[in-house]
């Protein structure tokens, strides 16, 4: 099935040059896309792409306007990506079957469970005793959501996601552990997307909270009474340990680790593979790797960092010294 890209402009917008009844039938990279694919520029970088891009149509920003035209058929937005993004989803409503089942079969719904009768609930889902799902909330397989639990509107969590789990809560105990019962839930917000087999622990004594627009990759693990601000995202196999709070509109990169009880400020950036050992209360983008090398020469910086303190003592007593005793 295609669209007309008349239809598509008249749905999103945009300025077309070319013939509105062409009728396009995938969307595609510049690279891969064929004469029948409608495809994208969003970054000049790439511009050498455009003009051999075989493409029956592209998206591009006013400044890509006229290689565009004289390449062929475009689609001119202020905004490209997030016009792509939005074509998206104009695109999948358009063209895929609609779903005929909401609840499968194979799904276990507790009866004291709510359910919005727009759900859709996926093969082998679990909903547990008073969890709640809103409405136009899609859960994919295997999705378990835990007693209590809480699932706004719009949601989507993909297969394997498990929301309320216990938290990781022991006291010690003579060379043991004493469980501390997690007697919290899980509170998620509205338009909130959760990646594969990603998990988010019930709280302690408060719930913990995910709050609406956040969006999570796959395996991602939330801590007990974590606190996610509005619109955060977070890449794959971030770790945010119990009771840290993350501001809204954050970004954590792929692999990143927040520590427990820690803060992060609103439109704070963490690059991938970092981990936040102490909390941030100012906008910005913050970094914590230490470089890959050759095995050899990784090793003799490692050595040298151990030493930085002591170093670090001899420069400030140096400092202290007077001038004519150095």
């Amino acid at each position: 099935m295609g669209l007309r890209l008349g239809s598509i402009v008249d749905a999103l917008g945009g300025e077309l040059f070319g013939d509105r009844a062409l009728i396009v039938n995938g969307l595609a990279t510049l690279e891969a896309a064929g004469p029948t694919d409608l495809s994208f520029l969003s970054n000049v970088r790439y511009q050498n792409q455009l003009a051999g891009s075989r493409a029956a149509c592209v998206i591009v920003g006013p400044q890509m306007q006229s290689a565009a035209v004289q390449r062929g058929c475009c689609i001119v937005s202020d905004q490209p990506y997030l016009y792509f993004a939005r074509l998206t989803q104009y695109w999948k409503k358009n063209t895929e079957q609609p779903v005929l089942v909401l609840r499968h079969p194979s799904a276990v719904i507790d009866s004291q469970a709510f359910v919005h009768p727009s759900a859709r609930i996926g093969a082998l889902c679990v909903i547990e005793r008073g969890a709640r799902i809103g409405a136009d909330t899609e859960l994919k397989s295997r999705v378990t959501v835990g007693e209590g639990c809480l699932v706004g509107q719009r949601c989507l969590l993909h297969p394997g996601v498990v929301i309320g789990a216990d938290g990781f809560g022991f006291a010690p105990h003579a060379g043991g552990w004493e469980k501390i019962e997690q007697l919290g839930a899980v509170r998620i917000g509205d338009d909130v997307e959760i990646g594969a087999n990603t998990c988010i622990d019930r709280g302690a004594l408060q719930d913990t909270v995910i709050e609406d627009g956040v969006k999570l990759d796959n395996l991602i693990q939330i801590g007990h009474n974590v606190r996610v601000g509005k619109n955060t995202a977070m890449a794959g196999c971030v770790g945010v340990a119990g009771s840290a709070t993350i501001g809204a509109n954050c970004t954590i990169g792929g692999g990143a680790i927040v520590l427990g009880h820690l803060v992060l400020a609103d439109g704070v950036n963490i690059s991938a593979a970092t981990v936040v050992t102490r909390s941030i209360h100012k906008t910005g983008h913050y970094t914590g790797i230490f470089p890959i090398d050759d095995n050899a020469a990784w090793e003799k910086n490692a050595a040298s960092l151990k030493q930085l303190h002591g170093l670090r003592d001899r420069i400030r007593s140096l400092e202290k010294k007077p001038r004519n005793e150095h």
